[in-house]
């Protein structure tokens, strides 16, 4: 099968087209033929190896998010049959790269998988596992009592995006920081106010709750009240012990359970998400320039 890997550490040209033995599903094991995989700025991160646990040796292949379908499985599964549209996601934090969804196959845990409602198309459903996932589990480190404040940085993005619409439908007031030209976008899922990334939002609080997804650090930090409560999606620097403040890092898992949920969601219009651009599996060099620049409108998605 055609896979890509990292040959090196550094740039994207270290991206390589690479032939690898064709997958053989084991007991236990799901076959699927990826029909798309998600570009997350996670893989940038691998890619140049700063990442929890300390940079992998190349060669590895990248890629957490994927959508597909089933083309064999193993002994004692009985959640999948071949045909069946399903999406999910590697769990690279785990996998370290000996599985990855820059490939046309990977053998996947049935835990890694749910089944794709009617309605979401391959693109789409190849940019939720991930990025809802970490949505939903940082709402859930944030003590959010009925009616809360919130503020949302990267709102523009997938875990931001997700995030602001997760907190709107339970009743929460969100201020969401937007990226340049995406206000219209952010305040169409139904935030109570829109800024835009450039503000000062130190000016904002004290605000009692922020998710910080992109994460943008000190000047989110600005924004906590005294006692209140920051998460990230990345470790940031410590904020001063004096003010009390709760800092939690959201380390996303796999909840099969909840992604279900979350896919059901988008099929029945209650969530949205974007692509930005669907790209052949041999210019995955070209998505990762795109994710680097930023200002992206929605995901980059790998077509192999």
């Amino acid at each position: 099968m055609r896979a890509v890997a990292v040959t090196a550490l550094g740039g994207p040209g270290v991206l390589r087209v690479v032939e690898r033995p064709d997958p053989v599903v084991g007991p236990g094991k799901v076959l699927v033929r990826i029909r798309a995989a998600g570009v997350q700025p996670a893989d940038v991160a691998a890619r140049i190896g700063l990442i929890p646990g300390g940079p992998i040796e190349p060669p590895f292949v990248l890629g957490w998010d994927f959508a597909g379908d089933v083309v064999a499985v193993g002994d004692d599964v009985t959640e999948h049959r071949p045909g069946g549209r399903v999406a999910g996601m590697v769990p690279w934090h785990l996998t370290r790269g000996t599985s990855g969804a820059y490939a046309e196959f990977v053998v996947a845990d049935p835990e890694w998988l749910v089944g794709v409602p009617d309605g979401i198309d391959t693109a789409a459903a190849a940019t939720i596992a991930l990025n809802a996932l970490t949505a939903r589990q940082a709402l859930a480190l944030l003590p959010l009592a009925p009616g809360s404040t919130l503020l949302v940085t990267g709102a523009s993005g997938g875990v931001g995006g997700f995030a602001a619409q997760l907190a709107v439908r339970a009743g929460h007031r969100v201020v969401a920081v937007a990226s340049h030209d995406d206000e219209a976008w952010v305040r169409s899922l139904g935030v109570a106010d829109v800024v835009p990334r450039s503000a000062d939002l130190a000016g904002l609080g004290p605000i009692p709750a922020v998710l910080d997804a992109v994460p943008i650090g000190a000047a989110a930090g600005a924004a906590v009240s005294d006692g209140g409560t920051l998460v990230t999606t990345r470790p940031v620097p410590p904020l001063d012990p004096a003010r009390g403040v709760h800092q939690h890092t959201v380390m996303v898992r796999l909840d099969r359970t909840m992604l279900a949920e979350l896919m059901a969601d988008v099929a029945k219009g209650r969530l949205r998400t974007r692509v930005a651009a669907s790209l052949p599996l041999a210019e995955a060099a070209h998505a990762h320039r795109l994710v680097e620049a930023g200002r992206l409108r929605g995901k980059i998605v790998l077509v192999p």
